[in-house]
């Protein structure tokens, strides 16, 4: 849990979260963190978004899964909606609702050419 809280504090003081998301991330690793459970059954959400071109992460988070919405926030949605390549451009709100359906394991994994970004998101 140490990990976590250190990549939330990073978060917070590169204002990629604010003080206030970043205090509701601790809050929830806390409540996990004394065994109860935070979110589903005590399971997390994993985004991570990787730049491929540079070989550099640009978002690496796991958050607990009943922060679900707040976490959906860091996923690059316009790289979502413009998948291109013929694909289907992919709805950020229907992630959710199949995630709160209960869908599990890899949920999406996109690899988006122009941009050069690979998102990755996992419940687990």
């Amino acid at each position: 849990m140490q990990e976590e809280r250190l990549q939330i504090l990073k978060m917070i003081e590169a204002g990629t979260v604010s003080a206030d998301q970043g205090s509701k991330l601790l809050e929830a690793l806390d409540t996990e963190d004394g065994g109860k459970t935070a979110g589903a059954a005590g399971q997390w959400l994993r985004i991570r978004v990787e730049d491929v071109k540079r070989g550099k992460s640009k978002v690496n988070l796991n958050v607990p899964l009943g922060l679900l919405d707040l976490a959906m926030k860091f996923i690059p949605k316009q790289a979502m909606a413009d998948l291109g390549n013929g694909q289907q451009p992919i709805d950020v709100a229907e992630i959710v609702r199949a995630i709160k359906s209960g869908a599990r394991g890899k949920i999406v994994e996109v690899e988006q050419e122009e941009e050069g970004l690979r998102i990755e998101i996992t419940v687990h």
